[in-house]
């Protein structure tokens, strides 16, 4: 198929192809979809893809075409994926896996190679995050310089790569220690051992992610030797602005979960500053970055290894707080099924009101359902449910406090140089946004897409969200009225004062014209 009229991008992928790692990831899928869609010319998209769950690679591939992602581009292109291959491989194992078949077609095919696949867990241990995302990088490098095509590697790092510093240029800066010393030390260490020395080694980062990640650019800089490489840092990738459809989400990651949790009214307190940045990138901006990161590498010549900040906050501000407030009246709106308390979300910057808020508004009631369910003769999972979700809400708290200044001069300086035709087909304009109408279709796509819940259930869902706000209503009401009468009543002070207020309240109402004798 020929390439869009007016687009020096897709006229570049015509007849390339493409490796790709991470396929099955958030990004990765999205990024499928775009290239069959929108580079219509290509020639074939080899996917890396590890057998699981006792599915071959083939078969994880069919099933990732089946989803609602792609019911767009198999509407106009029934046939697309014919262009698609799986490749069977491990990215934690001796060259990637690859079979020397797969490796000898890749080598005299692949022109293009998008490397995403990575431990996203904030919570993953040293060791196999290192394996996964610094080794990683190591053979997708000695993979390269196997490829006789090849005229672009890009890699997906992280924004937050760097979060030890307030100021993050387009550049790669070297890490506290080499990461060849940190893969030899992998090798003899065993697990308790690393475990024990993580905290010390990942330093001033929040978690063993943003470090390997760090650490894996350095490699990747300081091995590629001749390679065209070239690097993206998106920030927190959300869901989808625009394409293939607005709110396309299919995970908890990040936001995801933060909106589902509220949604459900299982989150109601969270260590965060209302006035810093939440600085989100749609996913489907993300992924046409790539793309054309990809291009612009494969067209010019740089000196060095360019690297590109995919962020918002410099260019479209959002605020933690405005996030809030934002979910908060989509879900209030449009609320999720199975809700089980009114959302209420607050952001806090005090521990200790947090701290006061996780007692009385999470471990308390969870332990009364708990109970309630016990006694019901049924198994008790609030508890546990509950302690999941602050985990994974604490996860996320060194960036719910702290904010960051991107550079992003290189990200201007491509949108500058696209044409009129791919700054629409290929956008990552982040001025673009309306913030507003991005979460309330972010709200939405979690329900719809994350959590597979029908629209049609709206009506019923609205009904219920009434019910519980009365049954809440009355419920404190109960409360008060229970905490007054055995509790503040019995003291003298407190009685006098009522006493006292009675008799002020009955002395004005007889002051009003006509009250007295109507009464």
């Amino acid at each position: 198929m020929a390439a869009i009229d007016g687009s020096p991008i897709s006229d570049f992928y015509v007849g390339r192809s493409i490796f790709i790692t991470g396929g099955t990831g958030f990004m990765g899928k999205v990024l499928i979809e775009k290239l069959i869609r929108s580079c219509p010319g290509v020639k074939t998209i080899y996917v890396l893809i590890r057998p699981r769950k006792g599915q071959d690679a083939q078969q994880r591939l069919d099933n990732l075409l089946k989803t609602k992602l792609f019911d767009a581009v198999r509407k106009t292109n029934p046939d697309f994926h014919s262009h698609l291959l799986p490749i069977d491989g491990d990215m934690l194992e001796e060259n990637l896996g690859i079979s020397d078949h797969d490796v000898h077609i890749l080598q005299n095919e692949v022109s293009i190679v998008f490397h995403s696949a990575a431990t996203v867990k904030f919570d993953e241990q040293l060791k196999l995050s290192v394996q996964m995302n610094v080794l990683g990088v190591q053979k997708i490098i000695e993979l390269c310089q196997k490829l006789t095509k090849l005229e672009a590697l890009v890699h997906v790092s992280t924004a937050y790569a760097n979060c030890d510093r307030q100021h993050i240029a387009e550049l790669v800066y070297p890490p506290p220690l080499q990461p060849q010393k940190i893969l030899d030390a992998m090798d003899w260490m065993d697990d308790e051992v690393v475990t024990t020395l993580t905290p010390k080694l990942i330093g001033n980062r929040p978690n063993t992610y943003t470090y390997t990640k760090a650490m894996a650019e350095y490699l990747l800089v300081e091995t590629c030797g001749e390679l065209p490489v070239a690097i993206i840092r998106p920030s927190i990738v959300g869901c989808s602005f625009q394409e293939p459809m607005p709110g396309w989400v299919d995970n908890f990651n990040g936001p995801a979960g933060i909106i589902a949790a509220i949604g459900k009214g299982v989150l109601r307190s969270m260590l965060g500053d209302h006035d810093k940045t939440a600085d989100l990138i749609p996913v489907d901006m993300a992924v046409n970055c790539m793309i054309a990161v990809a291009w612009q590498r494969a067209t010019t010549n740089p000196s060095n290894v360019p690297v590109y900040n995919c962020t918002t906050g410099q260019i479209n501000r959002m605020t933690w707080g405005t996030m809030e407030r934002l979910s908060f009246n989509s879900l209030m709106n449009n609320p999720l099924d199975g809700i089980v308390r009114v959302p209420n979300p607050r952001f806090t910057k005090s521990w200790l009101k947090r701290d006061f808020c996780l007692f009385f508004d999470h471990y308390l009631p969870a332990l009364l359902l708990d109970s309630w369910l016990f006694i019901s003769g049924r198994k008790p999972v609030f508890r546990k449910v509950n302690d999941k979700i602050i985990k994974a809400s604490a996860s996320l708290e060194f960036f719910t406090t702290n904010e960051w200044e991107f550079c992003n001069d290189n990200i201007c300086a491509l949108q500058a140089k696209l044409s009129k035709t791919d700054r629409t087909t290929f956008s990552f304009d982040v001025k673009r946004i309306n913030w507003p109408l991005y979460m309330e279709n972010y709200c939405l796509g979690v329900k719809k897409f994350a959590l597979k819940e029908q629209l049609s259930n709206l009506p019923a869902a609205r009904k219920a969200l009434n019910r519980l706000k009365k049954l809440t209503m009355a419920f404190n009401f109960i409360i008060a009225i229970l905490i007054w009468r055995f509790g503040l009543t019995r003291l003298t002070v407190v009685r006098n004062l009522w006493q006292f207020l009675l008799k002020l309240a009955t002395s004005f109402l007889t002051r009003i014209p006509g009250f007295a004798k109507s009464s």
